[in-house]
C-alpha cells in the first residue's frame, strides 16, 4: 500500500496547474449515456474515481477511451441496466447512472453507493425524485431498483439542497414527457457544468445558477465535446498550501469565481491575493490570523474544504472555530492533526482550533479524500518527517499531488510500504 514520505518544514514558491473538475466530470460522464453516440470531454484528470466510473461505465455497454487529458465515451451500444455492487460500494458517484439509465432504458438497478467514511449521505432524495417523475422505485437487498416505461414531468422540491439529487433528477427529466421544476435545486458550479452539458447535448434547462431549475423535456439527445471545469477544490487546496507558507505562489488554470468565499477567508488571515484571469498569486503573512468558518451549500463555504483550512488554522495566532454543516461527522482529520502537535478540540460538529507555534512531524493515516490533502498539506509545514499511509484515498481526487507540489518546493515522496 502506497504511502507518503514528507520532510517538512520547507518554503513553496513557484507555480501550480489545477486540473479537471472530478466532481463536474465524474456526473458528465454518466449523463454521456443519454445520447448514443461518441461524446469527448477535454481537461480530464487521471484519477482513481474516474478510472472507476468508467469500469461501470463498460459494464453498461459504453467504450471509454482516456488518452492524456481526453476522453471519448461511446455511448452506442449502452442496453445494460444494472449498476453492481462491487464498483458502487467503493464510490458513491456512481448513483448518478441512475437517473440516465432509467431515462434511457426505462428501468435501473443500482446498488447502494459507498465512498469516502465522512458520514450518512442518504439517497432518500434521489429515489423520491424519481418516484415524483413517475418511476416505480423499490429497494430490496441492497440495489435500487427504478422502472418507467416513460417519465413524466413534475414540481420538484428538495426538502434539503443536494448535488447530487440535482444532478441525477436533471440527468432524468431531459428526457420526461413535459417540464419538470426543480425547486430548491443546488448551485453548485458542478450543477451548472453539468447543465451546460445537457443543453449542449440538446437539453432545455433554464435557470442556472439559481435554486430553480426549469426542463422541458426532449425526445432526443445527442454526442458532443465539452471541456470540463478546473477543479476548485484543488484550486483551494493548492491555495491553503501556499498559505501556509511564505513565498509567493501563483495557483494556474483555475476558476477565481468558484472560490470567492475561500479568497474572502485566506484574505481574512491576513494572506494578500491577486486574481488575474484565470490565475490566483497568494503570499502569505509572517503571522496568520485566527478565522472562523461554517460549512454551507454554494456559494457557502465548501465542505471539501473544511480539512485543508483547518491544518491552516492550527498555525495561526489565536482560536478558530470550524463547524460543519454538510457532514457533521467529518473530523476523523482531528486525532490524526493533533498527532503532529496540533490543539484540536472537537464539540460535537463544531471543531476548537487553538493556533500553535508549530507542528511537528510524525506518522498519521488518511481517513478519507479530503483528510489526506489535509495531512499532506499539514506534513510540508511541520517539522521534521511526516508518513502518510493509505493514501489510495488522495488519489481518487487528485491528480499527482505529489507531483504538483514537488514542483513548488515541497519535498515529498511516495513509496510503497
Amino acid at each position: 500500500m502506497d504511502r507518503f514520505i514528507i520532510v517538512g518544514n520547507r518554503n513553496l514558491s513557484g507555480e501550480i496547474l489545477v486540473s479537471g473538475a472530478k466532481n463536474a466530470i465524474l456526473p458528465i460522464m454518466a449523463a454521456c449515456l443519454l445520447a448514443p453516440g461518441k461524446s469527448v470531454l477535454k481537461n480530464v484528470p487521471n484519477l482513481i474515481d474516474l478510472k472507476t466510473m468508467s469500469h461501470l461505465l463498460r459494464i453498461i455497454g459504453a467504450r471509454i477511451e482516456h488518452n492524456g487529458d481526453t476522453m471519448t465515451i461511446d455511448s452506442t451500444d449502452v442496453c445494460y441496466f444494472e449498476a453492481p455492487y462491487e464498483l458502487v460500494s467503493k464510490m458513491r458517484a456512481s448513483i448518478y447512472v441512475l437517473g440516465p439509465l432509467l431515462a434511457r432504458l426505462g428501468e435501473a438497478r443500482v446498488s447502494f453507493p459507498g465512498g469516502c467514511a465522512i458520514g450518512t449521505r442518504p439517497v432518500d432524495l434521489h429515489l423520491q425524485a424519481m418516484e415524483s417523475l413517475g418511476a416505480i422505485v423499490n429497494v430490496e437487498h441492497g440495489y435500487i431498483n427504478a422502472q418507467a416505461s416513460q417519465l413524466a414531468g413534475a414540481e420538484i422540491h428538495f426538502a434539503i439542497s443536494s448535488v447530487g439529487a440535482t444532478i441525477n433528477t436533471l440527468m432524468a427529466a431531459v428526457l420526461a414527457k413535459g417540464v419538470t421544476i426543480l425547486n430548491n435545486a443546488a448551485m453548485e458550479p458542478e450543477v451548472d457544468s453539468v447543465i451546460d452539458f445537457l443543453n449542449k447535448m440538446g437539453a432545455r434547462i433554464s435557470g442556472k445558477g439559481t435554486t430553480s431549475l426549469r426542463i422541458e423535456g426532449v425526445e432526443h439527445l445527442f454526442p458532443v465535446e465539452m471541456s470540463m471545469i478546473p477543479d476548485r477544490i484543488e484550486a483551494g487546496t493548492f491555495l491553503i498550501a501556499a498559505a501556509l507558507s511564505h513565498e509567493p505562489v501563483t495557483v494556474t488554470n483555475c476558476e477565481p469565481a468558484h472560490l470567492t468565499i475561500l479568497i474572502d477567508k485566506l484574505r481574512e488571515a491576513g494572506c494578500q491575493l491577486d486574481v488575474y484571469g484565470s490565475s490566483i498569486t497568494i503570499q502569505a503573512p509572517e503571522l496568520l490570523n485566527p478565522v472562523n468558518i461554517i460549512t454551507l451549500p454554494y456559494p457557502g463555504f465548501p465542505t471539501d474544504l473544511q480539512a485543508q483550512f483547518m491544518v491552516l488554522m492550527t498555525l495561526a495566532k489565536g482560536v478558530s472555530l470550524i463547524e460543519d454543516t454538510i457532514f457533521p461527522d467529518r473530523y476523523m482529520h482531528v486525532a490524526e492533526l493533533n498527532r503532529l502537535q496540533a490543539n484540536i478540540s472537537l464539540n460535537r460538529n463544531i471543531a476548537t482550533v487553538k493556533g500553535v507555534p508549530k507542528l511537528s512531524g510524525a506518522e498519521v493515516m488518511a481517513t478519507d479524500l479530503r483528510a489526506s490533502a489535509a495531512l499532506v498539506l499539514a506534513g510540508i509545514a511541520a517539522e521534521g518527517q511526516t508518513i502518510v499511509s493509505r493514501i489510495y484515498h488522495i488519489d481518487r481526487g487528485y491528480d499527482r499531488i505529489e507531483t504538483k507540489l514537488m514542483k513548488l518546493g515541497a519535498k515529498i515522496s511516495r513509496e510503497n510500504a
